[in-house]
């Protein structure tokens, strides 16, 4: 009987997993659908960008300045015991323009923005302003969902590209100073071996990992229910849900670009 018991509960976990990865997909094609049709709130889409992309701008650079940083001595200390710490400048470059740049800036935003979103929307939800909403004739998803995923879809690539900036000039401090490197011959090794390529997939992944930031805050927090402590738990599952997608499509698409 336990055994039956047993099997009962996994199915019931298997059924619901399934039926919220059906959700999902609904609410996603509903939002799409309406990201490409009238009216736009264009005021709101442009505060939205301000709010996601230049306030994060601190913290984005300084992740990416102490890892570019940390990376070089690493890289250094390992190059070191089969004497290429030549390669240093030419690691650094390819690791955050490809990686570490699109990836720590992705899941410092979503700690940030998504858990905003969520809390945010979530708040809207369980004190009924969204249903007052729908009653004054607006769209939520148009006013709430639609400026929010354009805003993270068009400017986490910019904070990918500065944090790469500052992420190469992070391992270039460390390696001149620290290290004692020739600043010339770093720059030139670092010149040299970055690709179109590299600079247009790390971008690539930054929008779609903006739009997953978004779509999870928004997700959650269209969908909470059950006063604060719905909101709190639509805030974590934004943060959980939106890291998790973050590291399953880098796979995918570093997989699709360089495979």
């Amino acid at each position: 009987m336990r055994e039956w018991n047993f099997l009962a509960i996994i199915g019931r976990l298997f059924i619901g997993f399934l039926a919220s990865i059906g959700h999902l997909l609904l609410f996603t094609a509903h939002t799409l659908r309406h990201l490409f049709t009238p009216p736009f709130f264009w005021r709101i889409t442009f505060r939205q960008m301000l709010r996601i992309g230049y306030f994060s701008l601190p913290v984005v650079g300084l992740t990416a300045i102490f890892t570019g940083a940390v990376l070089a001595l690493q890289i250094y200390v390992g190059g070191s015991r089969f004497n290429a710490e030549s390669f240093v400048g030419q690691v650094v470059v390819i690791s955050m323009v490809r990686e570490l740049g699109p990836v720590l800036a992705a899941l410092m935003l979503a700690g940030r923005v998504s858990s905003a979103i969520a809390a945010e929307i979530g708040t809207m939800r369980v004190t009924e302003q969204i249903d007052a909403l729908t009653t004054l004739a607006t769209n939520p998803f148009k006013y709430l969902v639609a400026p929010r995923l354009i805003a993270a879809t068009v400017t986490l690539p910019l904070l990918v590209l500065i944090a790469d900036i500052i992420g190469v000039m992070g391992g270039f401090l460390a390696a001149t100073q620290r290290l004692g490197l020739n600043a010339g011959v770093y720059m030139k090794s670092t010149i040299d071996v970055l690709e179109m390529e590299d600079v247009t997939s790390g971008l690539t992944k930054a929008a779609v990992f903006g739009f997953l930031i978004a779509l999870m805050g928004c997700y959650h927090g269209y969908n909470s229910r059950g006063g604060a402590q719905g909101v709190g738990a639509a805030t974590t599952d934004a943060v959980v849900s939106a890291s998790v997608l973050i590291l399953l499509f880098n796979y995918i698409l570093t997989d699709f670009f360089f495979s």
